[in-house]
């Protein structure tokens, strides 16, 4: 894959079922799919001159995005997916929900990618509760919130796009 200075990284919420969905189909999206990035937002919204603050910040972005998704889908595993990928500039359209939220117009081949962040298997218990606890925490229950921020006492993990099979097991 060959990366040029028009490419913008994003970073694509996922699950551990959508991740084994697109290493099936080799495409991370059918069509629009959202995700997040470095914007001039994201930049308003957390100052910092170090460029891999903003990266860092859109990677929790999501994170968040992908316990939404987790929280809608009481069947996948319980660990946050975010694929890191390269996209054309002129693929991406800012989406005003947020600091750092995107629209991507896809497919995105995931040969695109640059690498998957996914919780450890330790941190499933916690997610799991913080992704029971999402609905009431966006209604304002403070406790909850608690539960949810309970979720990002675990980093996400690092790995190299070969490892996506041994990260999905033995059905990849």
């Amino acid at each position: 894959m060959r990366v040029t200075a028009a490419d913008m990284r994003v970073y694509v919420p996922l699950t551990l079922s959508g991740l084994a969905e697109a290493y099936r189909t080799g495409e991370l999206g059918a069509g629009r799919f959202p995700a997040y990035g470095v914007t001039p937002a994201l930049r308003e919204w957390y100052p910092s001159e170090y460029a891999e603050d903003h990266e860092y910040a859109a990677l929790g972005f999501a994170a968040l995005a992908s316990l939404r998704l987790l929280a809608a889908d009481a069947g996948a595993p319980r660990r946050r997916v975010v694929v890191a990928v390269d996209v054309p500039e002129g693929a991406v359209s800012a989406d005003p929900a947020g600091p750092g939220a995107l629209w991507v117009d896809g497919p995105v081949r995931l040969a695109r990618a640059a690498a998957v962040h996914v919780d450890a298997a330790d941190a499933e218990p916690d997610v799991a509760s913080a992704a029971r606890a999402l609905p009431a925490a966006d209604g304002g229950d403070e406790g909850a919130q608690s539960v949810v921020d309970g979720a990002d006492d675990h980093e996400l993990l690092w790995y190299a796009t070969q490892e996506i099979p041994n990260l999905l097991g033995p059905a990849a």
